[in-house]
């Protein structure tokens, strides 16, 4: 599925330090989405149209990319290069805070205070899929979704046990699991390196029950009949006719959102 952004309203959004184009369209409770490598694709705005239609209002900030742009192998390795030289993204540092979480805790913060609900979701994929759950140190944020969360880059055994935020960041996530009943959901493909499963061990440890995981069958001979490089759970993946695995994964998705932004506190 994709779809375009004609109908989008296009704003810059200022704040940590950091200023991007933001693309909003909608009603109902917030939800901030943040886009995957190579950034805004058609792919990425048509999940956010899925949102959309599901009830929500969708904010999908452009902090890397050209928005609109389709993925092709060199747009993507350009992208991919500049992230990595990039001191707002910190792609190879362990237990690190990374600037561009700050700015996504404003665009969260911005779009609580003018939606309805209980507070907002965030969701990131891929690249922005950690940044997710650093968002979630601010009580506005009620709904992280970590979809096949790949910073810091996998390059090391300890960097593919590394969270993707520092450890202040994870201390004040897990205080508000047991406080405020945080609840985060985690995706990713079984064979995907690119987002490794010792992640998801070690949220899995520092969080408990209160991490929810969805692991979709990609190993050789799967049902689906996914590829090896399977990776993109939300967007490239996802079929509707017939639906496979990373379509309930999504109808999931929706329902958690829907569930933490709308329930009674």
């Amino acid at each position: 599925m994709t779809a375009d952004l004609a109908s989008w309203r296009r704003a810059p959004f200022a704040g940590a330090g950091l200023t991007y184009d933001c693309f909003e369209k909608g009603e109902g409770p917030g939800v901030v989405l943040i886009p995957e490598i190579p950034g805004l694709t058609p792919e990425v705005a048509a999940f956010g149209e899925h949102l959309v239609r599901e009830g929500f209002t969708v904010v999908i900030p452009s902090p890397f990319g050209t928005p609109g742009r389709a993925e092709t192998p060199g747009y993507t390795l350009g992208v991919i290069a500049r992230l990595c030289v990039s001191k707002e993204f910190r792609c190879f540092a362990a237990n690190a805070e990374r600037p561009i979480t700050q700015y996504l805790r404003a665009v969260a913060t911005d779009l609580a205070a003018r939606t309805p609900g209980r507070g907002v979701g965030v969701v990131g994929m891929c690249f922005s899929g950690g940044f997710a759950l650093a968002t979630a140190v601010e009580d506005v944020v009620t709904a992280p979704v970590l979809s096949q969360p790949s910073t810091p880059f996998s390059v090391t055994p300890k960097l593919r046990r590394d969270p993707g935020l520092s450890p202040q960041e994870l201390d004040k996530i897990k205080e508000r699991t047991r406080a405020d009943g945080l609840c985060v959901l985690g995706l990713r493909f079984s064979r995907d390196r690119m987002s490794p499963p010792e992640r998801f061990v070690t949220l899995r440890a520092q969080l408990g029950d209160a991490f929810e995981v969805i692991e979709l069958d990609s190993a050789s001979g799967n049902p689906d009949g996914y590829g090896r490089p399977a990776h993109s759970v939300l967007t490239r993946e996802l079929r509707e006719d017939p639906p496979n695995s990373a379509y309930h994964a999504r109808t999931r998705t929706v329902d958690f959102l829907r569930r933490q932004l709308t329930a009674t506190a």
